[in-house]
């Protein structure tokens, strides 16, 4: 079967027709004209490329014989999080969700990471963010801000997969742009139709992608970024005092997510570009990985759990920057006396706006 191929009107998008009298592309509904050679080039992008993420080295760092005999794993048999510490660590919850877990042994046939970002943020300081991350909520239940209600802090590396790569990418956005003017029978209103493309390469470096399946996701990029700059070859001395979590996703599992981000990040770029117009739709992007690779990173975090009214919540603190991010309970009666309040003075505000109206009139 033939293919149908159709011109849409960059205006309204309806389907443009040839006009034997104009010798034009004319559309139906809203008129709009296109010089036939304009479509030129049009058709030599009928062709749409398909996005290429081609990930080609990925992380193998192995452990030495005898390197990870000390590091002990502890299993949590609710959410499945793997916890890493050295042997003189007692840990007896899980930092994710406070359930006990149980030594299983140590470090076996799993990779080694290639590097780690140290912990900067002391117990302390991490408190003393939590608290100020409190500060100001207008809803947040007073008691609920009692340092005492904090039921477990700990300092944990979390597994991240760290994918670098160069980027060929291209962009193609409808834009238009605009002209009003007046004479003394009619207004009048003149937009005129661009094809804006935009093409170029982009690097990335330390994309972060979350190892971690007891980890949510959306609280692990809400404390980015890192300074990666900062990181360091990875040695076992790092994990002394800490726990780490093993990845129990793996870099080929996590390669979808990096691929957005990459897609994501590419469209932002290429939109800031485009400046100048009255209204801009991106109308196709491509993107194409070259030089893929992924490392394996161990990332700070400080995890605090809390309890109020027989609800969890956790918060986390990026262990380096002291980033803190969390879900916050509500107090319903205090958001409801807010409400009631703004509905009474928006009342007296209209109220008092119709009565001045009246009185005018």
């Amino acid at each position: 079967m033939a293919d149908l191929l159709e011109y849409k009107c960059p205006s309204c998008g309806g389907t443009l027709k040839f006009d034997a009298g104009t010798q034009e592309m004319k559309c139906p509904y809203c008129g709009s004209t296109i010089n036939v050679e304009t479509l030129a080039s049009m058709d030599e992008n009928l062709g749409v490329k398909e996005d290429s993420f081609d990930w080609v080295k990925m992380a193998d760092n192995q452990w030495e014989e005898g390197e990870a005999d000390a590091m002990k794993v502890y299993v949590c048999n609710s959410c499945g999080g793997e916890i890493v510490c050295d042997g003189s660590v007692a840990a007896t919850k899980c930092p994710y969700c406070d359930s006990p877990v149980v030594m299983q042994g140590n470090l076996e046939g799993n990779l080694k990471p290639d590097l780690v970002v140290p912990f900067k943020i002391t117990k302390k300081e991490a408190t003393e963010r939590y608290l100020k991350h409190l500060e100001g909520k207008m809803f947040l239940p007073k008691v609920f801000k009692d340092e005492n209600h904090i039921d477990e802090m700990k300092s944990i590396y979390v597994p991240f997969w760290l994918f670098d790569c160069d980027t060929d990418a291209s962009a193609t956005y409808r834009a238009t742009k605009t002209q009003m003017w007046s004479d003394s029978d009619n207004d009048y209103l003149k937009t005129d139709y661009y094809k804006v493309i935009r093409e170029g390469t982009m690097e990335f470096e330390n994309i972060p992608v979350d190892g971690s399946l007891a980890m949510p996701d959306d609280l692990m990029q809400s404390i980015e970024p890192y300074k990666m700059a900062e990181a360091v070859d990875f040695q076992t001395a790092y994990l002394s005092g800490y726990l780490a979590e093993k990845y129990t996703v793996t870099a080929k599992d996590s390669i979808d997510i990096a691929n957005e981000r990459v897609r994501n990040s590419t469209i932002d770029a290429f939109r800031k570009t485009v400046k100048g117009y009255v209204s801009v739709d991106n109308t196709s992007v491509n993107v194409t990985v070259n030089n893929g690779s992924c490392r394996y990173g161990l990332l700070p975090v400080w995890i605090m759990n809390t309890t109020y009214n027989n609800g969890k919540y956790i918060f986390a603190i990026n262990g380096q920057t002291g980033k803190t991010v969390g879900n916050l309970p509500i107090d319903k009666k205090a958001a409801r006396r807010y409400m009631l309040k703004i509905s009474a003075i928006a009342t007296a505000v209209v109220a008092a706006a119709e009565y001045v109206f009246l009185f005018v009139l």
